[in-house]
């Protein structure tokens, strides 16, 4: 990557602050960890997405999307890239009826709130779920049994080419933890979400409950990136981590989660390397005690 082209080419496409060089990634992730990476680009507008994505190609430079840092682990070392953050400046919310038609930098949280605020039911499963609606499609996140692809018409994409496409709902493959955007290399820009009419009195008082039930059971005054792996089919990972004697585990900083057993946290001070040492320590023990694999739902960057 010719970081001096790269530079010059970003300058012209973006005003001073949308594009910055050496930016620090723990101030990007929910673990609060990671280093610099070579450049972050922050787009406005699908046109700029567009534009930053085809830079990067021109100049050799590869690319990393994100969007609320909720599922990444940055190396301490950093990234040798361009990561593309996919956020607050891009994350508009229009309704249409029972239709809303969402930028992907949206949040899940600032969706289901804006959905209950017009009465419209169904993504209330993803009120406490720490990112965008861009991941959350890339992802099909789900919680207390509701998905993102039970509530999506398609979404808006930008293939590896640069082409602006329209992805239908059962175009996308949607599974568990997985879709057919994320196979392919797209980017997600925009989704179109139909719910259903309801009080807004009971959507807030399910979003109150669920709330509640995150609060309880989930260490949401620690960082972490949400759930650590991915479930295993006919198990539960908290279940399993617990039963090998791991509550507490720590490597340095990070920490099994005392009081959510799937959740590995930041109890001060944790570098990305002890995470992923504790992560492989865990997929180790369970391997051992139950002889099941986990599979890291966290993403690791730059390892």
């Amino acid at each position: 990557m010719d970081r001096e082209t790269l530079r010059a080419a970003l300058a012209e496409l973006f005003e001073d602050g949308a594009a910055r060089f050496d930016a620090p990634m723990a101030e990007r992730t929910t673990f609060r960890i990671g280093g610099p990476v070579d450049c972050l680009v922050e787009p406005r507008t699908v046109e700029e997405v567009r534009a930053a994505l085809g830079a990067c190609s021109r100049c050799g430079a590869p690319v990393r999307v994100m969007g609320l840092g909720s599922d990444v682990l940055v190396a301490d070392g950093g990234l040798r890239c361009v990561v593309v953050r996919i956020a607050e400046n891009l994350s508009q919310v229009e309704v249409r009826g029972d239709v809303l038609e969402v930028e992907a930098g949206a949040s899940n949280a600032a969706v289901a709130r804006r959905a209950c605020a017009e009465g419209l039911a169904g993504y209330e499963f993803a009120c406490g779920i720490p990112g965008t609606v861009g991941g959350a499609a890339i992802m099909n996140a789900g919680a207390y049994g509701g998905e993102f692809k039970d509530v999506a018409e398609s979404v808006r994409c930008l293939t590896p080419a640069g082409e602006l496409v329209e992805v239908a709902a059962e175009e996308a493959a949607w599974s568990y933890r997985h879709s057919m955007m994320d196979e392919a290399g797209y980017v997600v820009v925009g989704a179109t979400l139909h719910l259903v009419r309801d009080d807004p009195a009971a959507i807030q008082a399910r979003m109150d409950d669920l709330a509640r039930r995150r609060e309880e059971k989930q260490p949401l005054d620690m960082p972490s990136a949400g759930s650590t792996f991915k479930r295993p089919a006919g198990h539960f990972v908290g279940q399993l981590v617990q039963e090998a004697g791991l509550r507490g585990y720590r490597v340095g900083g990070a920490q099994v989660s005392e009081k959510h057993t799937g959740f590995v946290v930041n109890a001060g001070g944790a570098t990305a390397e002890d995470v992923r040492r504790l992560i492989a320590d865990v997929q180790a023990k369970v391997r051992e005690h139950a002889g099941v694999e986990l599979e890291p739902e966290v993403r690791m960057w730059g390892f």
